[in-house]
């Protein structure tokens, strides 16, 4: 899809919000499944099954990645995608763009080996490297813009509410409710 294509279909999705307010309440899934030691797979929409894994020392085959590189993962392609677009829509030509995302975790956290220390991400860092010859000042209102409406920076910086529910055979054990801050 070309930039005009991706500033048209996005233009279009802006309109059809603005006469349909509550269409711009979506759902997005993933279903997932274990499938031995560490190793699972998941799904999303009609894509193909993917696999989930560990490195040795954390009990895997190091066959794919893990869930917290995932979540780097998505992060950095949010940026990408949210340059993308914004850069589309602003008429702002990207020769490249490239992110380098980093997670810092202390597995005593994961391990419960340590209290207070948390069993994910202490830290998260990213660099962004863009090469473009737009000015200065639109770039800097690129950067801006994404960095305000880029949804996977906002999860990963807000904290918000999450439910969910653990079942055993068929009956439902556990109910968890865990509060934005």
């Amino acid at each position: 899809m070309s930039q005009a294509n991706v500033k048209e279909a996005l233009l279009a999705t802006i309109e059809d919000i603005k006469e349909n307010p509550s269409a711009s309440n979506v759902v997005f899934r993933a279903e997932t499944k274990w499938v031995e030691d560490v190793l699972c797979s998941a799904s999303i929409r009609d894509f193909p099954a993917f696999a989930v894994d560990e490195p040795p020392e954390l009990g895997g085959k190091d066959s794919a990645a893990n869930p917290v590189e995932l979540v780097l993962a998505a992060l950095g392609t949010c940026q990408e995608i949210m340059y993308a677009a914004y850069a589309s829509v602003m008429d702002i030509k990207l020769d490249s763009l490239e992110v380098d995302v980093r997670g810092y975790l202390d597995l005593k956290g994961l391990f419960g080996m340590e209290e207070g220390v948390p069993a994910g991400f202490k830290r998260i860092a990213f660099d962004t490297r863009i090469s473009s010859h737009a000015p200065e000042e639109a770039l800097k209102k690129l950067i801006d813009t994404v960095e305000l409406h880029c949804p996977v920076l906002d999860i990963l910086g807000r904290s918000q509410e999450i439910t969910g529910t653990a079942s055993v055979n068929g009956k439902q054990l556990a109910t968890l409710t865990k509060k934005a801050a």
